[in-house]
């Protein structure tokens, strides 16, 4: 009901500013998260404490139906800095945004937004947004620009993406030409899910200078739930030829706590550089969308030839979502 109220209070405005009301329902929910934490980190060189705001955000998404089975999508989410209000120099700075039109053949879709191969990771990290964030030491999590992407229904447990993005121009795949066709970049995913097992196989190709492919899995057992994924990767310039690992477990103690842990390494076979990443915490539900957590994480960058650049992290945090 807050929601609603809030709606048509948004709608109310803007309609005003307009000097007109839009015809129909209002048929979007407005939603966000509220993720800040107080943080000490040391690199070596300094140790310092910060209050991080962890990509909280606000957004807006809905679907309004245009014909007889046939829906208008959008979503337009942005994120808010709630430490000091700073988003690089703006007050909000765009996350996923997109509009499409979905039916009983699945979903066309097109703007910014996270790769298919990014979602494919589902929620095996189980640091996300934090320090222990998978993207800190694997590529592969991109949000990509001028997305033009189709996903499949599910049918049988099995669901598809694949989507596309133009380079307008620009020299994605390194090769000193422009590029611009509607398939420079390119990022798929294909994934099975049901009851408690979750699969996917995804990859890029020339998306943010890669080629990448990673497989992942998730399984719960009772109150334990664990994650998986093995990556390969290298860049257009033959400079990086990666492969790596990542697994996470999961403990719900009780219907309030949860033992949190996951380990991560992937090396580098041009130069055998490798990097690290341990996370370990716990969560402590206080109400459906509210939790406070505890976590520490150590980052650890090894290259031949030098000394290992080691970053860790303790923090306490709390997280809301409306």
């Amino acid at each position: 009901m807050n929601k609603l109220l809030l709606s048509a209070a948004i709608a109310s405005t803007m309609g005003l500013a307009s000097q007109g009301f839009a015809a129909g329902p209002i048929d979007g929910t407005i939603y966000g998260k509220i993720n800040v934490s107080v943080v000490n980190s040391d690199d070596g060189a300094s140790d310092e404490w910060n209050l991080n705001s962890n990509a909280s955000r606000l957004g807006v998404k809905g679907k309004t139906e245009i014909a007889d089975g046939l829906y208008a999508v959008y979503k337009a989410e942005f994120e808010m800095c709630v430490d000091d209000g700073d988003c690089k120099g703006q007050t909000f700075t765009q996350r996923n945004i997109m509009g499409g039109v979905r039916g009983s053949f699945g979903t066309v879709w097109a703007g910014k937004h996270d790769s298919p191969t990014k979602l494919a990771q589902n929620k095996i990290d189980l640091f996300n947004d934090l320090e222990g964030d998978i993207k800190n030491t694997f590529e592969g999590e991109n949000r990509v620009s001028n997305i033009v992407a189709y996903t499949s229904p599910t049918i049988n447990g099995f669901s598809s993406t694949v989507a596309m993005m133009p380079g307008e121009g620009a020299d994605v795949d390194g090769d000193g030409q422009d590029d611009t066709g509607l398939t420079d970049g390119i990022s798929y995913s294909v994934s099975y899910s049901m009851d408690n097992l979750y699969i996917a196989v995804a990859g890029d190709q020339d998306v943010d200078s890669q080629d990448l492919m990673r497989i992942v899995a998730q399984y719960k057992m009772d109150a334990l739930k664990l994650g998986v994924m093995y990556q390969q990767n290298e860049n257009n310039l033959g400079t990086k030829d990666e492969s790596g690992f990542f697994v996470s477990a999961a403990y719900q103690l009780d219907k309030k706590t949860t033992l949190k842990a996951q380990y991560g390494s992937i090396e580098d076979d041009v130069d055998g550089d490798e990097e690290e990443t341990l996370s370990l915490g716990a969560d402590y539900k206080l109400a459906k969308g509210t939790k406070v957590y505890v976590f520490y994480t150590d980052n650890t960058d090894s290259s031949t030839g030098v000394a290992d650049d080691e970053d860790t992290a303790f923090g306490l945090g709390m997280e809301h979502k409306f």
